[in-house]
């Protein structure tokens, strides 16, 4: 049978992730990789897991590997809305819904606001995740271009004089730029959202992980402030996710919104999965319930990852041509490498796998063409010395490349 005549169009446009398929070139042993968005898995808390594990079956063993409600298990909302809350602003926990993973949140967001031939705004570059899943609806992107402070807000309004279905970024630490949407851009952005009634996708998975600068609000209580609101009803979507702070492996995410976004949500969640996994969630409340533990443990994270964020900004200007740039994030997981015009990444990809060093071209991340020039390289996962060799490689290959160009 020839299966492509079977599928249908949506599924005919569904392309495999392009980062997935880089990780399995670089999943050898000697690959010192850059490419992955991976926290440390040193870090994981392995044993705080395994007793959290021990305690809920022993407790609780036949309500957790039960059947669960489609929003979430409700200790956990409860202590999502905690700690999301400020003085100024209040999340309730029936504003939240639990998520198999922040990314099954963004693909459901999709699947409730997005109609074919729909136009959405993104910054530029983007997430690649949230591409893959929304382009089988057959939508148009307009890009809004970045700088250091994130996307250019000023650049935002004009385009919208033309109908636009909804907003997406990453405004902190984004992927996979590394850069943050500065406060006074958070506000005006607010503003247009309510002006124009948009919706506003806030993607914020390592907002957690500041190593050096201010903290920002997010959008999500900026916007609210905008409103002259302190509850989460307006037009703001916020996706997070214990991923980046605890584990990838329990894929436990969740999403924030008014209650009529929710109600939508959880419909699409029943005939999704019926619910995020009951074991996960309860693994997951038992570790976060402890504050002090959990307090710790982002410190000890943000102190790792901090000394290897520096040490690869400082090897790079060591090793790296004075004809490449790069972003110096604040916190995350990522920095983007800007090469002359002339270069293509991808193409130097291929000499830097000959090189046992990999990355990720950055041209999938935009829109609209470009970033044929430009590379992620992210430093949570590399021990120290691994960054020290993996930088002096690559930086090896990047001259080699300039060599050839002249």
């Amino acid at each position: 049978m020839n299966w492509d005549q079977m599928f249908s169009d949506t599924a005919l446009l569904m392309k495999r992730s392009a980062i997935r398929e880089i990780l399995k070139l670089t999943a050898q042993p000697d690959v010192i990789s850059f490419s992955g968005g991976l926290p440390a898995p040193e870090l994981f808390p392995v044993e705080r897991v395994r007793h959290a594990t021990d305690v809920i079956l022993a407790e609780r063993g036949s309500e957790v590997l039960q059947y669960s409600t489609s929003e979430g298990m409700p200790e956990l909302r409860g202590l999502i809305a905690r700690r999301l809350s400020t003085p100024n602003f209040t999340v309730h926990p029936d504003n939240i819904l639990i998520t198999s993973g922040s990314q099954q949140g963004v693909d459901m967001l999709g699947r409730i606001f997005i109609n074919h031939g729909d136009h959405v705004v993104v910054e530029n570059p983007t997430y690649l995740g949230m591409m893959t899943s929304w382009r089988p609806h057959n939508i148009q992107f307009t890009a809004v271009p970045t700088d250091a402070d994130g996307m250019i807000v000023d650049e935002l309004k004009p385009l919208l004089a033309q109908r636009h279905k909804i907003v997406y970024s990453i405004p902190t630490f984004q992927n996979p730029q590394g850069v943050t949407l500065s406060y006074e851009r958070r506000l005006k952005l607010a503003q247009l959202l309510i002006e124009h009634q948009l919706p506003f996708v806030e993607d914020d998975p390592y907002g957690e992980l500041r190593y050096s600068g201010e903290k920002i609000p997010t959008v999500l209580e900026v916007e609210a402030a905008a409103r002259g609101s302190n509850t989460v009803d307006g037009h703001v979507i916020y996706a997070g996710t214990f991923s980046k702070i605890l584990t990838p492996g329990l894929r436990i995410g969740y999403l924030v919104a008014a209650a009529p976004v929710i109600e939508k949500l959880v419909q699409v969640k029943q005939s999704t999965d019926l619910h995020t996994s009951t074991l996960n969630q309860f693994i997951t409340y038992e570790i976060a319930q402890d504050e002090a533990f959990l307090a710790s443990h982002i410190t000890m994270l943000r102190q790792v990852y901090r000394e290897r964020r520096d040490l690869m900004l400082r090897l790079m200007d060591e090793h790296f041509p004075s004809e490449a740039t790069w972003t110096r994030p604040e916190g995350g997981l990522f920095l983007m490498v800007t090469l002359p015009e002339s270069l293509d990444a991808t193409e130097i990809l291929k000499q830097a796998l000959e090189h046992k060093v990999a990355f990720v071209p950055c041209e999938g991340f935009f829109t609209g063409g470009g970033g044929h020039n430009t590379f992620r390289v992210n430093f949570s996962n590399a021990r120290p010395e691994m960054i020290e060799e993996g930088v002096k490689r690559l930086g090896m290959v990047l001259k080699d490349a300039m060599t050839v160009r002249s």
